[in-house]
């Protein structure tokens, strides 16, 4: 009786599936590390009315009437405090401005902290009313409240983007240095298999994972924050795909010749690091400045972000993501053509 002989790419992706569904730490770096990040900075950040900004009124004469003014003011959280006090407190970040001076007003205050900026129109606003400032015009508010909006809108889709980066980065790199540590590879030689086949079976078992992953996520997203997807599902799954697919490639080149874990995870923080920092996960990288803008956008991670926002976000199709993805395309086939180009066994 003849038994039929798989592929080897199918016996190996088969393999390495088997393998890190038996990995404990994987699965919690995969799919509960994700949903954790985003409950506490969904929380921390959540809807809600923004915390009033802390100011000292230094003790004086025209003290108490100062405060009494600044209180009328819906922003402002004032207090009266001695010099040394309140001059102690602003440079430990406990309030953002003081309020002193015996006739004309004196406002100090650190001009790079938004907060205290706010702080300083807030309280002479407050301060040039109570001393009979009149405005010469009434004006009327009108708040928008709705999704893209909100800081949750913008955290999801920069979670997901983090999870495929360092998912795709760290299940491809890990996995070949350990298994070259471990001689396994060496063993490998002597079969008929060939190194893109090793390669892209170590994609090919990521790419359920990813799929699943990416769904958690974004149901998490959806059920607890009410982050919906207002785009195509299709679009968005073929982004997450195409972008796992690059990551994996960048995995890949990191791995091809470490030799140690400790060697590969220097060089994975010290790629991912920058991507971490930049490429508009936790905030936008319009705070950075001007000329540094064209590098960040670069970046695969950034280059993703800001795809994944386009589709859950802004409903955008895919023709629209398009220059993303072949983006996208063109980091995973450099990656994995050079990887695999100076990839070695031992």
């Amino acid at each position: 009786m003849s038994t039929r002989i798989r592929p080897p790419i199918l016996e190996l992706t088969i393999a390495r599936t088997k393998e890190f569904s038996r990995e404990p730490e994987a699965i919690f770096w995969v799919f509960i590390f994700p949903i954790l990040l985003a409950l506490a900075l969904g929380f921390a950040f959540r809807d809600k009315a923004p915390d009033k900004i802390p100011i000292a009124v230094i003790e004086g004469p025209s003290a108490q009437q100062r405060l009494a003014a600044l209180k009328t003011s819906a922003e402002l959280l004032p207090r009266i405090m001695s010099e040394s006090e309140a001059r102690l407190a602003l440079r430990r970040g406990k309030v953002s401005l003081l309020v002193s001076g015996d006739g004309a007003v004196t406002y100090s205050f650190d001009p790079t902290r938004p907060d205290s900026r706010t702080a300083r129109r807030e309280a002479d606003n407050a301060l040039q009313h109570a001393a009979g400032r009149r405005d010469l015009f009434a004006s009327h508010e009108e708040r928008v409240h709705e999704q893209g909006a909100r800081y949750i809108d913008f955290l999801i889709p920069g979670l997901l983007g983090m999870n495929l980066m360092s998912t795709g980065m760290w299940s491809i790199s890990f996995t070949v240095v350990n298994a070259r540590m471990k001689k396994l590879l060496k063993r490998l030689i002597a079969t008929p298999m060939r190194k893109s086949e090793y390669v892209l079976s170590q994609f090919l078992s990521r790419l359920a994972f990813l799929i699943l992953e990416s769904t958690v996520v974004v149901a998490f997203g959806w059920l607890v924050f009410g982050v919906r997807v207002n785009g195509s599902i299709l679009t968005l799954a073929i982004l997450c795909v195409v972008g796992g697919f690059a990551f994996s490639g960048i995995g890949l080149l990191t791995s091809s010749r470490a030799r140690t874990i400790e060697a590969v995870s220097g060089l994975m923080n010290f790629i991912m690091m920058p991507m971490w920092l930049c490429s508009g996960v936790f905030f936008s990288y319009e705070r950075f400045p001007d000329a540094a803008k064209p590098f960040i956008r670069a970046l695969p991670l950034t280059i993703l972000n800001d795809a994944l926002r386009a589709v859950i976000n802004d409903a955008q199709p895919i023709t629209h993501i398009v220059p993303a993805l072949l983006a996208l395309l063109a980091w995973a086939l450099v990656t994995f053509t050079v990887g695999l180009k100076i990839f070695r066994w031992q």
